[in-house]
C-alpha cells in the first residue's frame, strides 16, 4: 500500500516510518501542511492511497501566545488535508488530544461528551478534527493524551533528565490520565488502514475514536514508575514530592482530568488500549539499558 504520512521527525512519525520504512514521510519544505498547493503536489507526485497525518503544533504552552500558528498547523492545516485527500479519494488518520476537554468530568470521556478547550492548543486541536471530519468524511481521528517515546521531548525523557540532575523532584499528583506511547499509536492506525481504502463514507470505521494507554494513572505516580525504572537500570533515585496543578502554575491551563474512555475503539475497530507499563519498559530499555537482575 502506498502511505504518505505527513511529518518526519516528531514521535509518532518516527514509530511510523521505523514500520512502514517504504512509506513516503514529508514536512515542510517538502511538504507545508498549510498550503494547499504544497498538499496537492505532494499527492500528485506520491499518489498514496491512504495518508496518516501525524504533524501537529504542540506547545501547549507557547500556543497561548502563538494562537495563529497553532490553529494554521493544527485547523487549517487538516481542513486543507482533508480537502485534497477527498477530491483524490484517499482516507485519512489524524491524532488528536484529551485537550479538547476542559477536565471537569469524574469519570472519563466518551467520544459522545461534548468539547470544552480550555487553552489555544485544545481549541485549534478540536477545529482540526471537525474541519477534516467535514472535508473528507472518510477520515479517523484518534485522540490520545500523554505521548511518550524514547525520541523527541515528551515527560519519559524530562523525568530521566531531571531525575539524573537533581536529589528531588516535584510532580502533580492530581492531574489524571493515561500514559500513551507513540509505538502504540502508529500500531493502531496502520492496523485500520487496509479496512479505512475498503470502506465507503458512512462506514463504521470512520468518526472520532479515543485510544490512550491503560490503565488511569497520575502524572506523579507515572513519574514514581520511570524514576522506579530507572533505578533498575542503574540510574540514581531521587525523592519524589506530590504537589497539586495550582502549586505548578503553567501559561495554559492543563485539564485535571484527561481520562478517555476508550471502548468504541475496541469495539468498532478491534484496538484495545495498551498497558502503559509495557511501553514503559520498552521505552527505558530503549534509552538507558536493560534492568538489572
Amino acid at each position: 500500500m502506498r502511505i504518505l504520512i505527513i511529518g518526519r521527525t516528531g514521535q509518532i512519525a518516527t514509530e511510523l516510518l521505523a514500520r512502514l520504512p517504504e512509506a513516503a514521510a514529508l514536512e515542510p519544505p517538502d511538504l507545508d501542511l498549510t498550503d494547499a498547493a504544497s498538499i496537492a503536489a505532494a499527492l500528485a507526485r506520491y499518489r498514496p492511497e491512504a495518508i496518516i497525518n501525524a504533524a501537529a503544533y504542540t506547545a501547549v504552552d507557547r500556543a497561548e501566545d502563538a494562537r495563529a500558528l497553532a490553529f494554521a498547523v493544527n485547523a487549517t492545516g487538516p481542513r486543507l488535508l482533508g480537502e485534497a485527500a477527498a477530491r483524490a479519494g484517499i482516507p485519512v488518520v489524524h491524532y488528536s488530544t484529551d485537550y479538547v476537554f476542559d477536565g471537569s468530568k469524574a469519570t472519563p470521556y466518551t467520544e459522545a461528551d461534548a468539547p470544552d478547550p480550555i487553552g489555544a492548543y485544545g481549541a485549534s486541536k478540536l477545529a482540526g478534527e471537525l474541519l477534516l471530519h467535514l472535508a473528507q468524511p472518510r477520515s479517523v481521528t484518534f485522540r490520545t493524551a500523554w505521548v511518550c517515546s524514547p525520541h523527541g521531548s515528551n515527560f519519559v525523557k524530562t523525568m530521566l533528565r531531571l531525575g539524573a540532575e537533581r536529589e528531588e523532584l516535584r510532580v502533580v499528583a492530581d492531574q489524571h490520565g493515561a500514559p500513551t506511547f507513540a509505538a502504540d499509536l502508529a500500531a493502531a492506525a496502520i492496523a485500520v488502514l487496509p479496512r479505512l481504502v475498503a470502506a465507503p463514507a458512512g462506514d463504521s470505521c470512520f468518526g472520532v475514536f479515543h485510544l490512550t494507554g491503560a490503565p488511569y494513572t497520575t502524572w506523579f505516580d507515572f513519574a514514581a514508575a520511570i524514576l522506579d525504572g530507572a533505578a533498575r537500570r542503574g540510574a540514581k533515585r531521587p525523592r519524589l514530592v506530590p504537589i497539586t496543578t495550582a502549586d505548578y502554575p503553567t501559561p495554559a491551563k492543563r485539564p485535571a482530568n484527561s481520562r478517555l474512555d476508550c471502548s468504541r475503539a475496541r469495539d468498532l475497530l478491534g484496538i484495545a488500549p495498551v498497558d502503559w507499563r509495557e511501553g514503559l519498559e520498552h521505552c527505558l530499555t530503549a534509552l538507558i539499558g536493560d534492568a538489572q537482575p
